[in-house]
């Protein structure tokens, strides 16, 4: 009686492999963006809490920053223009919103948007 083997030859093996690196690169280069957005939203999170009534809204950006800064997350990546405060559906709102560019590979990039808002207690003053 004749066996019959089976499995993938040494070329569909390597194919295989070569998809699975490309997909591991991938997630190499863009996991760290969005651990480091997780960042911001934990820190955006504890702020909900806290009372900002008088606060200025410089000074809530430099408390985001601060909180920031204990998760993580670069100074490079939020810039104070992307941070923004006003009226949304909740009430007061902080928002950021912010575009991270990665390069990938020779003139390839990822462009990826985030965006976070949260409801703040108080009353903001108005800004200088």
């Amino acid at each position: 009686m004749k066996s019959k083997q089976t499995g993938i030859t040494l070329m569909s093996f390597i194919i295989v492999l070569m998809v699975a690196g490309f997909f591991a690169y991938m997630a190499m280069k863009l996991v760290p963006a969005y651990t480091e957005f997780m960042g911001v939203q934990k820190a955006m999170g504890e702020m909900t809490s806290e009372s900002f009534d008088g606060k200025a809204p410089e000074e809530i950006r430099r408390d985001l920053f601060k909180r920031m800064e204990y998760q993580y997350v670069g100074d490079d990546t939020v810039q104070p223009s992307d941070i923004s405060i006003g009226q949304g559906a909740q009430g007061t709102e902080l928002r950021v919103s912010y575009d991270k560019d990665i390069p990938f590979i020779y003139n390839i990039d990822f462009l990826i948007h985030f965006q976070k808002a949260v409801p703040i207690q108080g009353n903001i003053a108005a800004p200088n």
